[in-house]
Order: structure tokens, then C-alpha cells, then sequence
């Protein structure tokens, strides 16, 4: 699993790992595929500021969704956060589809 950093009041890296996901699907009470505008990127910006937050939560424990959104707009913008956020989710299940084909080729 590799970071995805993005510069915001510091330099924040994403990791979407197990831990990140399960943040993510508690927060929604489904698995992560199944919450609405998932696999479209069509999702509000509440949705963003989750998806933010549980893939930056790993390296600050007292990050919220709320203080993401301070973040991105005081540092940052949606568009460039939320280009590094899809290619680190991405990559995670990018990741696992790879790993699935060569186990399926075995």
C-alpha cells in the first residue's frame, strides 16, 4: 500500500488501508461499494470531506470531516485534494483487482 501526499497546512499523506475502509463503511452503514456516487465520483461534498478524512486520519487522530473542509479551503482546492483522494482509492482497488488476476492465473 503506497501514500498519496498532498500539501495542505503540512504535507498529509493518504492511506487507504483496511483501517481507512472500515472507517469509511462505519460511517455509512454499508460496505464502501455500495455508498451512492462511489464508482461515478458523483458524491457531495460531505461525502468528500468523509473520504478525505478516513484516509488522512492515520497519521492525526483528532482529524474530522469539518476540520478537512477548513483544511482544503484554506490550503488547498476540492478539485486538486480530491484528485490525489480517487487516484490513492483507486490505487487501493486497482491493487487488489491485480492480485486477484494473478491468483486467478496460478
Amino acid at each position: 500500500m503506497s501514500f498519496h501526499p498532498i500539501k495542505l497546512d503540512k504535507v498529509r499523506n493518504f492511506k487507504y488501508g483496511m483501517k481507512a475502509i472500515n472507517l469509511i463503511e462505519k460511517k455509512y452503514g454499508k460496505a464502501i461499494m455500495e455508498i451512492d456516487g462511489i464508482e461515478d465520483g458523483k458524491i457531495t461534498m460531505e461525502d468528500y470531506a468523509n473520504l478525505i478524512w478516513a484516509g488522512l486520519a492515520h497519521e492525526d487522530p483528532e482529524l474530522t470531516p469539518e476540520k478537512v473542509m477548513d483544511l482544503v479551503d484554506e490550503y488547498s482546492s476540492i478539485k486538486k485534494v480530491a484528485q490525489v483522494m480517487w487516484k490513492a482509492l483507486n490505487d487501493v482497488f486497482k491493487a487488489d483487482e491485480e492480485g486477484e488476476a494473478e491468483t486467478k492465473n496460478e
